[in-house]
């Protein structure tokens, strides 16, 4: 009989609990949910398992304060750390979250050398190196997430301005996962026709800005909280193509060891996502702006990562 994949999600707030949820419906396996605060996992675990029958999960969620039932996971997907607020940046959280997300990989990753690692905790190419470095993981077993959010809101706001399915958008944004980041029309289609073809220049600045401040404009409307839904919905895509094999093209943030001209250091660029993580790293030639755009937003990741001490 085949095993079911053992999927741990640590952090059961918004993001972590949504996530949870989406794995579990779509039927990727069983999962723990940790958290640090008594009850929470445990409440939030037992109200999923409750929601089963209605659904038809056939998946089982068991909520803890600890990491010794996440032993033998194939797959860690952290979300545990604050949240933005109003007026903060994803890097304002830096410090703090540094000290999590440290001790989250401390903890998880002994208990599941095997696994997979998804960062979806910000600023989040510096917490994926971070988890690099304290898990001793090898680089392609450790993904940030950003690049696959970044290019569903670009699709979002492609398809609501051209008034289209957004099954027919799709788009790539580049660089970190932060106010710097490169989305880049010309790569960005409806079915097949660059939106350059189908938008002005300035209606496309606006969709790029407006992708580029998509975090905080929901942080700036919710005002208690920060994003989840959309969040939630690409790391479970990620942990699809991971747990299932699929070998699909994603925008990830990955540990870049030359391409696009940096090393050493974690950014969004296209790869090819299956059963052993990153399985390739696709370089696409840049225009000299999209270069320099790209360059810009990895010495913001470069600076934070300097700050973590690691």
């Amino acid at each position: 009989m085949r095993k079911r994949n053992k999927i741990t999600v640590v952090g059961a707030g918004n993001v972590g609990a949504t996530t949870a949820q989406k794995v579990l419906e779509m039927g990727l396996g069983d999962v723990v949910l940790v958290d640090v605060v008594e009850g929470v996992p445990q409440g939030k675990g037992l109200d999923l398992t409750e929601s089963a029958p209605v659904i038809g999960l056939n998946g089982s969620i068991v909520g803890t304060n600890g990491y010794e039932e996440t032993k033998g996971s194939d797959l860690i997907i952290i979300t545990a750390g604050l949240a933005r607020k109003p007026g903060m940046s994803r890097d304002d959280l830096l410090a703090a979250n540094v000290k999590i997300v440290a001790e989250v990989a401390r903890q998880a990753a002994p208990l599941s050398p095997d696994a997979v690692i998804i960062v979806v905790t910000n600023p989040m190419d510096v917490m994926a190196y971070v988890v690099e470095k304290v898990s001793g993981f090898p680089k392609e077993r450790v993904i940030g997430m950003g690049g696959v959010l970044d290019s569903a809101r670009f699709r979002a706001f492609i398809a609501m301005e051209l008034n289209v399915s957004v099954e027919n958008t799709h788009a790539f944004v580049l660089g970190g996962h932060g106010d710097s980041m490169v989305p880049l029309p010309r790569f960005s289609t409806v079915s097949g026709i660059p939106i350059t073809e189908l938008l002005s220049k300035e209606r496309i600045d606006a969709l790029v800005e407006r992708t580029r401040n998509g975090g905080a404009e929901i942080v700036a409307l919710l005002k208690t909280g920060s994003a989840y839904y959309a969040p939630a919905a690409s790391a479970a895509q990620m942990a699809q193509a991971i747990l299932l094999d699929e070998k699909k093209i994603l925008p990830c943030s990955v540990h870049l060891t030359g391409q696009y001209g940096h090393s050493g250091m974690y950014a969004g660029v296209p790869v090819k996502l299956g059963a052993s993580g990153i399985e390739q790293i696709i370089e696409i030639k840049l225009s000299a702006d999209e270069q320099a755009g790209f360059d810009k937003s990895c010495e913001a990741v470069k600076k934070g990562q300097a700050a973590t001490g690691y």
